[in-house]
């Protein structure tokens, strides 16, 4: 068992604050920029493990405490000998807190110095999440990298709301690193916890926020509270502050972020790890992510288009169907569109952040950034 490393390969190229890096972990390497599918409740909806490796290359999924709290629950979890082994995925694994999900259920919750009672969305009935408790069940989940508990705070918040709502996430964090301290890993290998940036839409206190979890020397640090409503220059104008802000020896995660544009702009300034349920939400709805822009795949247009779903993309699935017949499930609602849309979304964003890297590399990111960027917002 070896703690989690980060190895820098490039980073200020062409005036450009965009890095490569390699994460080390005991499921495997990750190699940044990286995009994570998510995984709520084990699973990446509509896509096997099988095709997350082969047909998505996909190098880390996430999980999400709550839910999995709620379903299978933890003591199956531990029965069966962690989210690896219940699941079937033996690559790294990274699990929300459940902190988001707890704090969307406003008309269900009671935040507390303790921590946060709430009722299950699934029969209501009630629950305590503490920062210790939350550390034990993501210990049991047993994923490579866990996610401290935070309160993750509304946009818009006032300044006072905002201040209160990050001094007890840094209260909370402290707890969590306790509670670690306290316990061992489970199933065999390391497990790495992430401190969450806060501080909302306030630069005094998203530094602060930095500052104090900088200081804790974790092995990675996020940056949360972001993409939850404001507007995409105001996301980038604190995605910057945070990144430059956190140290640069350790990898930076932006949570909930984003469309494709977004991951190239957070590239840009620093990032090296995302999460989002855009692409597959999105292709369940007939939205593709492709190399040559957006596809409303439902469109009558793609009635009698037999050309590749995506010719740019270099893979089987995308090559192999056609538009005509992708928009011919859908109109049919054929369980089988779903799950081709979401392979071609989350293959894209995959080859997106790949091939970033590719630039990253080569010293020309942010050329490429500039052309790619209209291309992504174009509708087909």
């Amino acid at each position: 068992m070896a703690a989690l490393t980060f190895e820098l390969q490039a980073s200020g190229l062409q005036g450009s604050k965009a890095r490569a890096g390699k994460i080390r972990t005991d499921h495997g390497e990750i190699l940044t920029p990286i995009f994570m599918p998510v995984g709520t409740v084990g699973s990446v909806k509509a896509v096997t493990q099988q095709q997350l490796k082969q047909d998505i290359n996909a190098q880390i999924i996430l999980g999400n405490t709550y839910h999995l709290y709620l379903r299978p629950g933890i003591e199956v979890l531990e029965a069966a000998g962690g989210l690896h082994r219940f699941n079937g995925w033996d690559r790294p694994i990274l699990t929300d807190s459940g902190g988001y999900q707890v704090f969307s259920l406003a008309a269900n919750r009671k935040i507390k110095e303790e921590g946060v009672m709430f009722q299950s969305h699934i029969d209501g009935s009630r629950h305590l999440f503490t920062p210790e408790y939350v550390m034990d069940i993501q210990r049991a989940i047993g994923a490579d990298i866990i996610m401290a508990f935070d309160e993750c705070p509304p946009y818009p918040s006032d300044y006072s709301y905002a201040r209160k709502s990050m001094d007890l996430t840094h209260r909370w964090l402290n707890r969590c690193f306790e509670q670690l301290a306290r316990t061992e890993d489970k199933y065999g290998y390391t497990q790495n916890l992430f401190p969450i940036v806060q501080g909302s839409t306030y630069k005094d206190l998203r530094k602060a926020s930095c500052e104090f979890v900088a200081e804790k020397n974790a092995v990675g640090n996020a940056i949360g509270g972001l993409s939850v409503g404001e507007p995409e220059e105001m996301m980038y104008e604190f995605t910057e502050l945070c990144a430059e802000n956190l140290p640069a020896d350790k990898p930076r995660y932006l949570m909930g972020v984003g469309t494709p544009w977004n991951i190239l702009e957070g590239i840009d300034r620093g990032i090296d790890m995302f999460d989002c349920v855009m692409p597959t939400r999105n292709g369940r709805n007939g939205m593709l992510f492709t190399t040559q822009g957006l596809v409303n795949i439902r469109n009558k247009k793609w009635a009698a288009d037999f050309s590749p779903i995506d010719p740019g993309l270099p893979n089987e699935m995308s090559q192999y169907y056609t538009k005509a017949y992708l928009r011919h499930l859908f109109v049919a609602d054929e369980i089988l569109g779903l799950q081709l849309a979401s392979i071609q979304n989350l293959s894209f964003y995959l080859w997106l952040v790949t091939t970033a890297r590719g630039h990253i590399l080569a010293g020309d990111f942010s050329s490429w950034k500039q052309e790619m960027i209209p291309i992504l917002k174009q509708r087909l």
